[in-house]
């Protein structure tokens, strides 16, 4: 893929934080190529990289009990408008998120705590409060509920993705659907190696995810861990009888603190609960352990977990079928993305620690300024 001069500035990664970063620079007034695949037909099969953004939900909201991810995640919800005006593509649902658990449980009263001096809205629900404001839950004794009702539901991120895409191109950038393979800088600028030949660019930010650290080829530091989740296909009865159903995060200890979605359509045209939480840390240390992973099909240990936990969470829930989905997920040390340059030329914006898809838009932005040269002290790896 030669061209016929480099482009100004490239983004490797074509998911949610590299969509982000590409329309924020072509509204800028930048130019801008954005360089990723589309997503894979069939896991079993695929030979490329993969993706945590090819589904239909995720959780987002406003509280988180770290400052910079609560400052991220509302930028990026305030932003959410302007996604849809400038691409005409729905992503988002305000539906709310519950936060529950035992009520002499810290980290439900770090919820409360945290949330009245940030000034997000909370209501606070215990016991038989909890249950008849929350009629689907099974049990809710001794349990305590903040309910986060505004500027929290869910996202799908395959479609804000999407919706990235057609605003950024909209504003100038060039999409360009093709594997990159490694990249290797010059004196005048960056090569990037792909499957149908070079692209030039005077610089780069890559932004791509689990996969980021190997098309480097080298460590920054971020352990990428391998995640099951379990979606119940639901019918028509209990679609209905869930419809009020908001997001939920059971806070817990490791493994029994899942997230779950409420009942989401999807595109196979049935409707899909969906929940997270793996109790052992899977680490992948390169990329043939991601594909293994992604083409395995996920932990069905894992998903019979879950699929217990859910049904002491939901009353009386009757599913149809359930589906085993394979995703991924990036950690550091410090709980901060790594968003900053490597070099005069080069710049990354990666690890979500499981977080990043609501306020992805954010981490965007930031790595798009990083690449021009502005970054935020503690994120620079």
């Amino acid at each position: 893929m030669n061209t016929d001069r480099p482009i100004k500035l490239a983004v490797i990664g074509g998911a949610m934080i590299g969509s982000a970063a590409a329309r924020h620079l072509s509204k800028m007034g930048h130019e801008v190529a954005l360089i990723g695949p589309s997503e894979p037909a069939d896991y079993s099969s695929h030979t490329g990289v993969f993706g945590s953004h090819y589904d239909e939900g995720r959780i987002t909201r406003c509280f988180d009990l770290e400052p910079f991810w609560r400052q991220a995640n509302a930028a990026s919800i305030l932003r959410y408008e302007d996604i849809l005006r400038e691409s005409g593509v729905e992503f988002y649902r305000e539906v709310g998120v519950l936060h529950m658990g035992a009520a002499a449980s810290k980290d439900v009263a770090a919820v409360g705590t945290i949330t009245a001096e940030a000034g997000i809205l909370c209501e606070a629900y215990e016991d038989m409060e909890l249950a008849a404001r929350f009629p689907f839950l099974r049990s809710t004794e001794e349990m305590k509920g903040f309910f986060e009702p505004r500027n929290a539901g869910y996202i799908s991120p395959r479609r804000l993705v999407h919706a990235q895409k057609i605003a950024a191109e909209r504003a100038g950038a060039r999409v360009i659907n093709e594997l990159a393979l490694g990249i290797s800088e010059n004196g005048s600028g960056v090569t990037i190696r792909t499957r149908s030949g070079p692209v030039e660019a005077e610089r780069v930010l890559v932004a791509g995810g689990g996969h980021t650290q190997s098309l480097l080829g080298q460590s920054l530091g971020f352990t990428v861990f391998g995640r099951t989740v379990a979606m119940f296909q639901l019918g028509a009865a209990e679609v209905q009888r869930l419809a009020e159903m908001p997001a939920m995060r059971c806070l817990g200890p490791k493994g029994k603190d899942p997230y779950i979605l409420p009942p989401i359509p999807y595109p196979d045209g049935h409707t899909w609960l969906k929940l997270g939480s793996d109790p052992v840390d899977l680490p992948l240390e390169n990329e043939a352990d991601i594909k293994n992973w992604f083409r395995s099909g996920g932990s069905t240990q894992v998903a019979d977990g879950l699929q217990e936990q859910l049904l002491d969470r939901i009353r009386d829930l009757n599913f149809e079928e359930r589906r085993v989905v394979p995703c991924m997920t990036t950690f550091g040390n410090n709980r901060l993305p790594c968003i900053g340059p490597l070099s005069e030329r080069v710049a990354v914006a990666f690890g979500c620690y499981g977080k990043s898809a609501k306020c992805s838009d954010e981490l965007g932005r930031l790595g798009a300024m990083a690449l021009l040269g502005e970054v935020r002290a503690e994120l620079a790896p």
